[in-house]
């Protein structure tokens, strides 16, 4: 196995220690902040050492089988609000609203998969009742942000010749944007019912959940004649779960603990294109 070492800042000396404990043969640097520490011991015990010391030290830890590619995959997943941008969207449109923190804790608990997301998701949009819409375009323009990486490894999956599929919890109005955007190939998302210019507190057709996100996951990759194992999917949150289990690659960013304890990849600290350094060229 390698071993993947990667922070906004590295310590060479934090490295050599680290790739001492898991018996790596060589140290590769990647670049400045992120190596390669090839033949690496990998067991339970000891993933669980280093991971402690990673965090410690304020690197992510990623062990991978020596050879994989980028180009193995053929398509990139990904969630939208806190992991392909920085916000919440749900939660910045409830502070036009004067009602921010009590969507957030609602947000939150999902996140944490204490609430099942479609009741939360129903009872934060209720909240939203009477909203004039024109608070959408307010939260896109002002608040969205694309999350550190974003455009990086979009730039580097698509040279790679992956497709892409940002698939949310959250509203068309932003999917249709960050689409348009960044070239996204698929979207797929809730979209926010609008009469008469205000929002009427529901959603209109179904509700884009767990289960949804996965059977979007498996109808792309249906369309492009593609087994699921050949997808990565970026999640950070409770309702990510199902389909990163049918990824051949999930990746927890930035995430709530339930969701780093399952996934294959937990980026804490670098940003979204700390995915390109796990695969050799």
């Amino acid at each position: 196995m390698n071993l993947i070492l990667q922070g906004l800042s590295t310590d060479r000396q934090t490295i050599d220690h680290i790739a001492v404990l898991a018996n790596a043969q060589r140290i590769i640097p990647i670049h400045a902040h992120a190596y390669r520490c090839e033949e690496a011991a990998c067991s339970d015990a000891l993933k669980i050492r280093i991971d402690a010391a990673c965090i410690a030290a304020g690197l992510d830890c990623t062990f991978i089988a020596a050879g994989r590619k980028l180009a193995d995959f053929k398509l990139i997943t990904m969630d939208m609000d806190s992991t392909l941008i920085t916000i919440e969207c749900i939660d910045e449109i409830a502070d036009m609203q004067g009602l921010k923190p009590q969507v957030a804790e609602i947000t939150e608990a999902a996140m944490r998969g204490e609430i099942e997301f479609r009741e939360s998701l129903t009872r934060r949009v209720a909240l939203l009742k009477g909203l004039e819409a024109s608070a959408l375009q307010r939260v896109y323009d002002e608040r969205l942000r694309l999350s550190p990486g974003a455009e990086t490894m979009l730039a580097a999956v698509k040279a790679a010749g992956l497709k892409t599929l940002l698939v949310s919890g959250g509203f068309t109005f932003f999917t249709d944007r960050m689409k348009t955007r960044l070239g996204l190939d698929y979207t797929h998302s809730n979209v926010l019912e609008v009469i008469d210019g205000k929002l009427t507190g529901r959603v209109a057709g179904g509700i884009v959940d767990a289960v949804e996100k996965k059977r979007t996951v498996e109808r792309v990759c249906a369309e492009l004649g593609i087994h699921p194992r050949q997808a990565i999917v970026m999640g950070d949150g409770a309702n990510d779960l199902e389909m990163m289990r049918i990824a051949g690659l999930s990746v927890a960013f930035r995430a709530k603990p339930i969701v780093r304890a399952q996934a294959d990849v937990a980026l804490n600290f670098v940003g979204l294109d700390g995915i390109l350094n796990l695969f050799e060229k």
